[in-house]
C-alpha cells in the first residue's frame, strides 16, 4: 500500500510539473496549457472529462471489486433468481447520457470558437511540401522556405559520424522559422502543393491538415513572446520525420521592423519593370 501511495504521489507531482510548460518535453505525461487562449480552453476541457472518467472508473471499478468480495463463492452468497430490472436499467441509460451531454456542451463552444477565424489582424498562407513549409504572408510580397536547419539535416544522414547529441533541438529546428507578432488574431489559410500534410504547433492547442487542392483554416494568438516547435503530423513521404516547424512570437514593434527589413531585402520588381527599353538600331 505504501509502495501504491508514493507511486501516485510521484505520478500526481509529475501531472502537476509538466502542466506548466509551454513545450512538450522528454517523459512528458499531461497535455500542456499551451501559449494561446484556445490551447488554455482544450486543457482545462481535458482536465475535466479526464476528471469525470477517474470519478465513473472509481464508482464502476469500486462496485465490481465490492460486489466480487461481498458475493463471493466462499462466503456462501448464491446467485439471483431475477433477470434484470427496469429502474436499473433506465438509470444507466439516462446517466451516461446526462453525462455525455453535459461534456458535449462546453465542448461545442470551445471548437465554434477555435473555428471561428472572424476579426483577424492578419493572414499567413501556409503551404506543405515534401518535406519543407511556405509562409506567405498575404498582403505583402513577403513569403520564403522554411526546411530542417542543415547542421541536422546533414547529422541525420547515415554514415554522418555527427554526435546528434550535441545538436540543440535535433530535428525540431529549422534555418527559417515563421515570425508572427504577439497579441495579435492571426488567420492562417492552410494547404499542400503534393500530398497531404499536417501543420501542428502542440502550444497552440491544434492543427490543420494541408491537403492539396483545399484551403483550411485556423487561428491563434500568441500573448507572450516565446518559441514554440511543432512537427509535420500526417504520414506524407519518406522524409516525413524531417518537416519540422518553428514559430516565434514577436512583440509588435519587433515584429513590424523584421517585416520591414524582410520587405526591404526583397529585389525592387517595379522599377526594374518601368526601366525604358534601348532604343532599336536603324540603319542609315
Amino acid at each position: 500500500m505504501r509502495r501504491l501511495s508514493t507511486g501516485l504521489g510521484m505520478l500526481l507531482a509529475a501531472l502537476a510539473s509538466t502542466a506548466a510548460w509551454a513545450n512538450p518535453e522528454r517523459w512528458q505525461l499531461n497535455m500542456t496549457p499551451g501559449a494561446t487562449a484556445s490551447s488554455h480552453e482544450v486543457y482545462q476541457l481535458h482536465m475535466i472529462i479526464f476528471g469525470i472518467c477517474c470519478v465513473i472508473g472509481l464508482i464502476v471499478f469500486g462496485a465490481m471489486f465490492y460486489s466480487m468480495w461481498k458475493f463471493r463463492k466462499s462466503k456462501g452468497a448464491v446467485a439471483a433468481t431475477w433477470s434484470h430490472n427496469t429502474t436499473a436499467e433506465i438509470i444507466w441509460t439516462v446517466v451516461p447520457i446526462l453525462i455525455l451531454v453535459g461534456m458535449a456542451i462546453p465542448a461545442t463552444g470551445t471548437l465554434i470558437r477555435m473555428a471561428d477565424t472572424g476579426d483577424a489582424e492578419m493572414t499567413v498562407k501556409i503551404t506543405g511540401y515534401q518535406w519543407k513549409w511556405r509562409y506567405e504572408y498575404v498582403g505583402t510580397d513577403v513569403n520564403f522556405i522554411s526546411s530542417l536547419s542543415r547542421d541536422a539535416d546533414a547529422a541525420r544522414r547515415l554514415g554522418s559520424g555527427v554526435d546528434v547529441t550535441a545538436i540543440e533541438n535535433y530535428l525540431l529546428d529549422v534555418d527559417k522559422p515563421l515570425i508572427v507578432p504577439t497579441g495579435t488574431k492571426i488567420r492562417f489559410v492552410i494547404t499542400a502543393d503534393d500530398v497531404i500534410h499536417s501543420w501542428w504547433v502542440p502550444a497552440l492547442g491544434w492543427k490543420q491538415d494541408a491537403i492539396p487542392g483545399f484551403i483550411n483554416e485556423a487561428w491563434t494568438q500568441i500573448d507572450e513572446p516565446g518559441t514554440y516547435r511543432g512537427q509535420c503530423a500526417e504520414l506524407c513521404g519518406k522524409d516525413h520525420g524531417f518537416m519540422p516547424i518553428v514559430v516565434i512570437a514577436k512583440p509588435k514593434a519587433e515584429f513590424e521592423a523584421w517585416l520591414a527589413q524582410q520587405q526591404a531585402a526583397l529585389p525592387d520588381v517595379s522599377a526594374t519593370a518601368q526601366t525604358p527599353a534601348p532604343a532599336p538600331i536603324t540603319k542609315s
